[in-house]
């Protein structure tokens, strides 16, 4: 009947006007963007993502203030701090976020470059979705254009020295130029300099190993200037000796034990029962214990060290006896700084002290040392030879400040890694971004058919960053442009002028020693092609999933009909 129709449609299905059955695939609550309503909110929320961070580009950006979750701030213009700290809600902002971060750990810098670079990119492409040019020939282009860009690059780029440290620092000071370390001179280009030096190992064949995230540590210590800020020959961490009253703080040419072990008798593991029958047996067993103790600690004597650090604990017992041979011991060290104290005095960690050698012995560091910095005391192991591992002290007036020096600080260490390992240069302020879109411009009447528009918008595209410079410094920016456009007309592919970031006029950056390194160029242009290609391609949005077992029902239960997801990680956090 017509009634148990309209029931059914009610639940399953609904009747058209023509009496076919419309079918309800996906459920009531689910949200969907398709088509071009979807390319365009994603083209939307990317122009939104560039414009938050745009005024951070170039030596006279500005600062932002955001206050974290814990109620703290954070003052910086690195376009990667600032967006990990803001919460966004769409998917593609989501996925231009992770652009900054994947940037940040790949080369160290150009976070803010690629992300109004991909807005840039995402922003040209909206007059073709709109013409009705398809998602594919556009992304077509595009790729054709980031080939032709990428081989540009290599054909402009020169080679450097890389033991030429002026030049070296040259470049390092230039990068430094937009962060807001730049007042304090050349101090934190030298420091990133004599950091990753340090931590270079060559593994023949041209080719080396440069890992500062492990070996090159960052201590932050409010108080004192930016000039007491130093690179050590060796490590430093916080931690005293563990008897300060007696113990050597001071020792020349130490002798370094490094251990993995616990220097203490081993409680059970959970419950342990002990039956004593005789009184004297208690006493035998404190007696095993101490003997165990006295044993490891004879072990370690014979090998003469005159510092031993473990990562674990270390009895009273065992104190008395290191002190009584006239050795200072430390323990509880983090695993990373016991790693960079053996790469620093070429010392092997041991996991077990009958294993020890003299082979394990580390000799090459200078001076152990125990020092108070501020309110804490500090243990140093320094004047090493050829350390491959090294500690670099910041300090400053606030954490605020110190906070913001070690992030430009990371970035700086990022750009001399990348020349140590890809020594070639491009012209910074815009000029190199001028001379690849000059020569895309020309090339572009050689491509057939509509992919020669997307193609030509990668070229109008790469404009954005002197564009974005000059709008910073507050100039003229259609007449500089113009000016810009006209001295590339005239000298071709391997004009070096670009927009002076300081003055907002046309430079020669050979003139203004103003380098970038290549490997950061070539990566912001490979990740903000790709990823606006990939967010192009993306037709449809479906949010609003499955229901989580918390959300369902009015009173947290789920109804009869409502399939139910539980989520593991959730359910073990509530």
């Amino acid at each position: 009947s017509l009634s148990e129709l309209l029931w059914r449609g009610k639940h399953t299905h609904t009747l058209t006007m023509a009496g076919q059955p419309q079918v309800f695939v996906l459920n009531q609550n689910t949200k969907r963007e398709t088509g071009r309503k979807a390319q365009e909110g994603n083209i939307t929320a990317a122009k939104a993502v560039a414009d938050i961070i745009r005024t951070t580009l170039g030596p006279k950006s500005m600062l932002k203030m955001l206050l974290d979750a814990q109620g703290g701030i954070v003052l910086t213009n690195d376009g990667n701090a600032i967006l990990r700290e803001i919460d966004v809600a769409h998917p593609a902002a989501k996925a231009m976020i992770e652009l900054s971060r994947t940037q940040d750990e790949e080369v160290g810098d150009g976070t803010t470059s690629v992300i109004i670079l991909a807005g840039e990119m995402m922003h040209l492409a909206q007059p073709f979705i709109e013409k009705e040019v398809h998602p594919t020939v556009v992304v077509r282009g595009y790729m054709k254009a980031l080939q032709d860009a990428v081989k540009i690059l290599d054909e402009i780029a020169f080679p450097i020295d890389v033991n030429d440290r002026q030049s070296m620092m040259n470049i390092v000071t230039s990068c430094m130029g937009t962060k807001f370390a730049h007042r304090f001179g050349g101090i934190i280009s030298e420091l990133a300099l004599d950091a990753v030096n340090c931590v270079t190992v060559d593994l023949g064949n041209g080719r080396k190993d440069i890992d500062v995230k492990k070996f090159a540590k960052v201590e932050k210590i409010p108080g004192g200037s930016i000039d007491d800020c130093r690179v050590l020959k060796g490590v430093m961490f916080a931690k005293d000796v563990v008897n300060p009253g007696r113990m050597a703080r001071r020792i020349e040419k130490p002798r370094i034990l490094l251990l993995d072990c616990p220097l203490e008798y081993k409680k059970g593991e959970s419950q342990t029962n002990v039956e004593i029958t005789k009184e004297e047996d208690w006493s035998v067993l404190l007696k095993m214990e101490e003997e165990w103790i006295e044993g490891v600690c004879a072990q370690i004597v014979a090998l003469k060290p005159d510092l031993v650090v473990t990562e674990k604990g270390l009895s009273d017992l065992c104190m008395h006896y290191l002190t009584k041979a006239g050795i200072s011991a430390i323990r509880r060290l983090r695993k990373t700084d016991n790693n960079r104290i053996a790469r620093a005095c070429g010392a092997t960690i041991m996991n077990r002290v009958e294993e020890c050698t003299e082979a394990c012995i580390g000799t090459k560091a200078g001076l152990f040392k125990v020092e108070k910095v501020g309110d804490e005391y500090f243990s140093f192991v320094v004047d090493c030879e050829d350390p491959k591992a090294c500690s670099i002290i910041l300090r400053g007036a606030s954490k605020d400040v110190l906070n913001e020096v070690e992030r430009n600080l990371t970035d700086a260490i990022g750009v001399t890694r990348n020349v140590a390992l890809e020594p070639k240069l491009l012209p910074g302020g815009g000029a190199c971004e001028m001379a690849v879109s000059k020569a895309l411009q020309d090339k572009a009447d050689q491509i057939e058919g509509v992919e020669q528009w997307p193609y030509r918008a990668v070229a109008v595209g790469l404009e954005v960053i002197p564009r974005t410079l000059a709008q910073n410094c507050g100039i003229n920016v259609i007449r500089t442009l113009t000016k810009l456009r006209a001295k590339h007309a005239e000298e071709g592919m391997l004009c070096t002028t670009g927009i002076n970031g300081h003055t907002g006029e046309i430079s020669n950056m050979k003139e203004l020693g103003v380098w970038e390194p290549y490997a950061v160029k070539a990566q912001t242009l490979k990740t903000a092609v790709e990823a606006a290609s990939m967010l192009l391609r993306i037709d449809d949005i479906v949010s609003g999933g499955k229901k989580k077992s918390g959300a369902a029902g009015p009173q947290g239960k789920s109804g009869p009909d409502e399939e139910v997801e539980v989520d593991s990680e959730r359910a073990i956090n509530e």
